[in-house]
């Protein structure tokens, strides 16, 4: 008895010791951004914990039962009926269907950047496609990038002839030939046209985030791309799914984009050749789905905002030790932004 009066609010851990309780709230983050189970409304820190506590390979037996009935097995949302869960599943579902555009794209560059019209994106994907430099192929080079915005029209797609010797086209995987870099554009050229792009006019120790014209950037480890692009970009704009908590796996390490694609939006990708436009689709359809999630919102979502500084404070002590577990999990606030977020005014 004594160790359920010491349950958390969020994950439903136990503690000997309210003390102990306290000293876990510190630490653990809870908040209504985290996935949290439909049935019994536990917290968990990422969609992969929540699929175990769901399915397996230890599941709680009567959410097991519930899920396997109305459940969606892509984005986890729990349905009134299997009818209901059957119309929204195929809605939830999609499709890989980007074969044939793929093959346009293939055939024709679209290297220049139309960013002053007024339907200009604010946010958009980007996803680059590496060859081997360096004396054993090791090293990755930018040669081709893609950028697409939210209704998955490409916006920019180049070639892109590096600046050191190329050694190994990695053909089976990039579908990368000579002639597609011999006249390729300049990587600082690409470089240049993506950096005016992303900052639309905005110096970049300028850029905020939710205010001003730069704009979202997604991706899957962006910071590999940016890097083979040789440019850097405010991390307040960027949403990479390589490590947004929610979609890593329960170890905290990166799920591949592949799975992630699998899992949640129920199709394959890398089958044989890749191209950086279905990276692009692929990563700016998970950013929506995770952006769409409804949250009650909250002026300072965050456990950094100066507001939730005092919220566990060790001078609070006594008056958190005598606090209910709901009232403690109502003081507990996000270490990370949740993309939800993006769609607030």
């Amino acid at each position: 008895m004594h160790g359920c009066r010491n349950k958390c609010g969020g994950c439903y851990r136990q503690f000997n010791k309210k003390e102990h309780l306290v000293e876990h709230m510190r630490t653990s983050y809870h908040s209504v951004h985290e996935p949290t189970c439909g049935i019994c409304n536990k917290h968990c820190r990422s969609f992969d914990s929540l699929r175990e506590h769901l399915i397996g390979p230890l599941p709680k037996q009567e959410c097991k039962n519930i899920f396997s009935i109305c459940g969606c097995r892509f984005c986890l949302t729990i349905l009134e009926s299997p009818n209901a869960r059957r119309i929204h599943q195929e809605r939830c579902q999609f499709s890989n269907g980007l074969t044939a555009r793929m093959a346009v794209l293939g055939l024709r560059d679209n290297p220049t950047i139309d960013y002053t019209s007024s339907r200009s994106p604010r946010v958009v994907a980007l996803s680059c496609k590496m060859v081997g430099g360096g004396s054993d192929g090791s090293l990755d080079l930018c040669a081709r990038v893609c950028i697409t915005d939210e209704s998955e029209n490409v916006i920019f797609h180049t070639y892109v002839k590096p600046t050191l010797p190329l050694t190994n086209y990695r053909y089976e995987t990039t579908g990368i030939r000579p002639e597609n870099i011999r006249d390729a554009m300049p990587l600082k050229q690409a470089q240049r046209k993506i950096k005016e792009f992303l900052c639309y006019g905005e110096p970049m120790w300028k850029i905020r985030p939710r205010s001003g014209k730069a704009r979202i950037l997604v991706g899957h480890g962006l910071d590999s791309h940016l890097d083979c692009l040789q440019l850097e970009y405010s991390s307040f704009m960027i949403r990479d799914t390589a490590e947004y908590p929610p979609l890593m796996k329960t170890s905290k390490l990166s799920n591949s984009l592949k799975y992630l694609t699998q899992a949640y939006l129920g199709y394959d990708i890398h089958v044989g050749m890749q191209d950086p436009y279905e990276d692009c689709v692929a990563t700016m359809r998970l950013y929506k789905r995770m952006r769409y999630q409804k949250h009650k919102t909250d002026a300072y979502p965050l456990a950094s905002d100066t507001h939730n500084t005092n919220n566990y404070a060790s001078w609070r002590q006594s008056e958190l030790e005598s606090m209910s577990e709901d009232e403690l999990l109502n003081l507990s606030r996000s270490d990370y932004y949740c993309w939800c977020l993006d769609s607030v005014p």
